[in-house]
């Protein structure tokens, strides 16, 4: 688990509707949907050892801010046993390897966001360093995938997240359609 140390100032969603067809064609499926959109969604996050610092923390003392780094990186690295395992397989003459599998990750952003997500784009700003060059300042900017029960199988704990999360939208979806309607009506005046 990763948390972000400051909650980010902004964050762009992207969503792309997955439909039948493209233009021309059956007037029937014009409205069709194969399934949930394609997302994507992108953030800066801030990661600042000042505070920890200024308090004498040891681990922000000898190496900054490199231990958080280090987590959100080893989101798109394979493990390292793996790819030594992989190699001596090569070695060994093995026809086959089979490609390492990213870990399950899950974007939490508040009770009603929890989403299954795979890093698209990743890239790291060091903003200031201590005196043995550990990083204690950094911005890492993110580009994140929504993955829907699309992109899983049944079996898989992904395709009831994401699932969950849409029964979430669409229960916010009523709730604001409720609210516009109560709002509409309460401006609504009868007089003579």
């Amino acid at each position: 688990m990763i948390v972000f140390q400051y909650n980010p100032d902004t964050m762009t969603r992207r969503l792309q509707a997955q439909t039948l067809g493209g233009g021309e064609g059956d007037r029937t499926e014009a409205f069709r949907l194969k399934g949930a959109p394609i997302e994507n969604i992108s953030l800066d996050i801030e990661i600042d050892a000042t505070d920890q610092l200024e308090k004498g923390d040891g681990l922000a003392g000898s190496v900054g801010i490199y231990p958080q780094l280090s987590s959100l990186e080893m989101l798109i690295y394979p493990k390292s046993a793996l790819v030594i395992t992989n190699t001596a397989l090569l070695l060994a003459g093995t026809i086959e390897v089979i490609p390492p599998v990213a870990p399950f990750t899950l974007f939490v952003w508040g009770p009603q966001r929890v989403l299954p997500v795979r890093i698209s784009d990743f890239s790291i700003t060091e903003e200031a360093y201590d005196p043995n060059l550990n990083p204690i300042r950094a911005k890492v900017s993110l580009g994140l995938r929504v993955l829907s029960y699309n992109d899983f199988s049944v079996t898989h704990p992904g395709y009831y997240v994401f699932l969950a999360h849409q029964v979430v939208k669409e229960t916010m979806a009523v709730i604001g359609s409720l609210n516009a309607v109560g709002s509409a009506a309460g401006s609504i005046s009868i007089g003579g």
